[in-house]
């Protein structure tokens, strides 16, 4: 049996977050923590790109993601770690992958912050217009911000309740959804006629599949995050599981089913679509009383527990980063609580000046630096899928093969086909879609990451444990003490 050292490379409790997180908590994260105001208002544009075609476009995003989230609960279910993926690259790919894919996953939620923030401060503005709109964007930053200085059970509270909300909310819609499909409202909004009746299944031909496909899979991005939370839960590899394993069927009714009913109630190249969002339309549609409310309510809701979810994403990531040497070594002190709060408020600072750049420069500042982290999520499932082709051909299938592993099927064809894909869909991405400028501003970005990752790597030389130590140490000590059912007291 292996004796190797811990994940962490923290050596004094100032250096370790807390485990404060309960089941229920990284129950709901792994819910709906990644369900934002892509799939209530986004989802209108990729079905204006595609027609009720958009249904192709959903499920092969969501199958690329589903792969992803196999795979990476393949290496987090041996080695929980609030580097996630970034700590695997490191230890699989070499170290200048692990500090690449690491900045560049923070650089993408520093930058979701403000436009979150933006979104959330455009609602409250619409109903108190007296108020302008940059000092909502600062209060909904600093309210957020608290919640995640105090500890990470706040955070998980905060998390728990804006999960609860939006999972009501969308199984209330596809409630009512699928009463109006069979006829409860009249004849005139039942079936799937408007699958077809509208210039066919693929109006703008199949080509707009493709495209659509790359506004769906951003919506997904955060999916991922659960198992950077499951960290700092009493039980990472069990919590880690469970969310893979349910992930086909959330992904299933929280997207598919929403968008299916969506376009059999609303024609796709209908105006009101993309003027109020997908699903706002399909309410009035339906008559609903009070639907514009409702809806602002829930997206307020949804943009809310994303820019949490972002700082608490970018923190942990920074804090991992300043783990391992990464990033200054300040970032890794965590408080009393177990909480990186140097890492919090830098996450924080950072993502506010750029809702400052979003006000006074809007069409150059801050356009030029959201267009940098437009094909990040295809470079973390990239990276991801390449570490754990490489670290099961070092380990062999008997490592991942004990009980309470998670294990990618069909290895390693499926773990192929995925590395496969997301190159297929970058050089589309180059070549025939409109986010050119996105592609090649990610580009340059990840260029001058990787160098600065190389060099790095060559002065400070990584000091984490290799990843079949991690894995077979985690796997042969750590499993017999995964619950199979969790007590009581933890809820």
């Amino acid at each position: 049996m292996y004796s190797v050292p811990p994940v962490s490379t923290a050596t004094s409790p100032s250096e370790q977050l807390g485990t404060g997180l309960k089941p229920r908590h990284v129950t709901m994260l792994s819910l709906a923590g990644a369900i934002g105001a892509g799939l209530f208002v986004g989802s209108a544009t990729a079905i204006n790109l595609a027609g009720p075609a958009v249904i192709l476009a959903y499920l092969g995003a969501a199958a690329l993601v589903v792969l992803v989230m196999r795979m990476l609960g393949e290496m987090a279910t041996a080695n929980p770690d609030s580097g996630s993926f970034s700590t695997y690259a490191d230890r699989a790919i070499g170290h200048w992958a692990g500090f690449s894919i690491g900045w560049l996953y923070w650089w993408f939620w520093v930058l979701v912050i403000p436009v979150e923030a933006t979104a959330a401060a455009a609602i409250l503005h619409s109903w108190f217009t007296a108020v302008p709109l940059w000092v909502f964007a600062l209060l909904v930053t600093v309210a957020l911000t608290a919640t995640n200085l105090f500890s990470v059970k706040n955070y998980g509270e905060f998390e728990y309740r804006f999960a609860l909300l939006k999972v009501g909310a969308i199984i209330a819609f596809i409630a009512l959804g699928a009463l109006a499909f069979v006829g409860v409202f009249g004849g005139d909004h039942a079936g799937p006629t408007n699958m077809w009746s509208h210039g066919g299944f693929a109006p703008n031909g199949w080509g707009a599949v493709p495209a659509a496909l790359l506004t769906t899979m951003f919506s997904f991005m955060g999916t991922e995050i659960v198992t950077i939370a499951a960290s700092e839960s009493s039980n990472p590899a069990g919590q880690i599981r469970k969310a893979t394993n349910s992930v086909i069927l959330r992904l299933g009714l929280f997207y598919i089913v929403s968008i299916f009913l969506i376009v059999c109630l609303v024609p796709w190249n209908t105006t009101t679509l993309t003027d109020d969002g997908s699903f706002l339309a399909a309410l009035n549609v339906l008559d609903v009383p009070g639907a514009k409310f409702l809806v602002d309510l829930v997206v307020l809701v949804a943009v809310a527990s994303c820019m949490n979810s972002s700082l608490y994403t970018a923190s942990r990531m920074m804090f991992s980063l300043a783990q391992r040497g990464d990033a200054p070594k300040a970032f890794a002190q965590v408080s009393g609580n177990g909480v990186p709060v140097k890492a919090v408020l830098l996450s924080t600072i950072i993502g506010f000046l750029a809702v400052i750049g979003n006000y006074v420069m809007p069409d150059r500042l801050f356009t030029t630096l959201l267009a940098t982290s437009g094909a990040v999520a295809l470079l973390v499932y990239l990276c991801i899928a390449i570490s754990q082709l490489i670290t099961r051909r070092k380990l062999g299938d008997a490592a991942v093969s004990k009980p309470g592993l998670v294990k990618m099927w069909v290895f390693p064809y499926l773990t192929w086909a995925v590395i496969v894909a997301i190159p297929a869909v970058l050089i589309y991405m180059a070549i025939w879609s409109d986010m050119k400028t996105e592609l090649w501003s990610t580009a340059v970005l990840t260029a001058v990451v990787i160098a600065a990752g190389v060099y790095v790597g060559r002065r400070h030389p990584s000091a984490t444990p290799t990843e079949e130590d991690a894995v077979v140490s985690a796997a042969e000590d750590l499993l017999p003490e995964i619950p199979d059912t969790v007590d009581v007291k933890e809820r």
